[in-house]
């Protein structure tokens, strides 16, 4: 996925080596909130434990839905909470692991947003309405959550391994859907269809990326709403047409 320059396919390199211990992470975080049961410091989280776990998590919602010009901080949460930053250390190290807590309702809602979607066929005669339909709603997601996505980007773009690692581990399964839609000619080399969904899913991000910037607007002329969706509109083409590419076999398609 993108961001200051980074993407879906330069991580996509490090998946051999990485992406087991990325889905690992993801499936500890996930296994940690539903199960939490004790602090970083071990002792067991009762009704007020959990209470302040909460009030941490929500604070740190309220900022992010706030002002950009608010910086994200572990002092800003705990200000915001109304707490001592030593009360919150017990239950976050640091920043990237409060903001990948935040993060896992988001991206577990990112399945009826517009992963659903994906995992159906999604039939030729009505291709291009299925492409338009998911970039749409891809983009939505990015609308509603830009802020935190925004941080996830930079964070692992500034070589944060943590976040770097939960980048592709979210990233992998929509990579793998894609290719599934591709249904590719049995003439075509299966890392061919894998790097242009890679490069499709990379080329949408960098949409989402851009549109949905602080200043965005700054850079386009009038309104920049009409811009967005020609946006939109063309990265769902593109996703038509490499998707209608792969499943007639094409030569160049061949070719990878």
């Amino acid at each position: 996925m993108v961001m200051n320059g980074a993407s879906v396919l330069e991580e996509g390199a490090q998946v051999s080596t990485g992406g087991t211990r990325a889905k690992a992470t993801a499936g500890a975080s996930r296994a940690d909130k539903q199960e939490l049961s004790h602090n970083l410091l071990g002792q067991r989280l009762g009704r007020k434990g959990r209470g302040t776990r909460e009030r941490i998590l929500a604070a740190t919602e309220r900022l992010l839905a706030g002002s950009r010009d608010t910086a994200i901080s572990l002092s800003a949460v705990a200000r915001e909470a109304s707490l001592g930053m030593t009360s919150l250390y017990p239950y976050f190290a640091d920043l990237t692991e409060l903001l990948l807590a935040v993060l896992e309702p988001i991206m577990a809602s990112a399945e009826p947003s517009y992963i659903a979607h994906l995992r159906e066929r999604w039939p030729d005669d009505h291709l291009g309405e299925h492409c338009l339909r998911f970039a749409s709603a891809y983009h939505a997601f990015w609308e509603r959550n830009a802020r935190i996505l925004h941080l996830r980007n930079s964070f692992a773009d500034n070589g944060d391994v943590r976040m770097r690692e939960y980048r592709i581990a979210v990233s992998q399964p929509l990579i793998q859907l894609l290719v599934g839609q591709m249904d590719s000619h049995p003439g075509i080399s299966p890392s061919s269809t894998k790097g242009t969904a890679t490069v499709l899913l990379t080329a949408i991000e960098r949409v989402a990326t851009v549109a949905t910037a602080p200043h965005f607007a700054d850079f386009t002329t009038g309104d920049s709403a009409p811009n967005v969706r020609n946006l939109v509109v063309a990265e769902a083409r593109l996703l038509e047409l490499g998707i209608r590419e792969y499943r007639a076999g094409t030569s160049w398609a061949k070719a990878g």
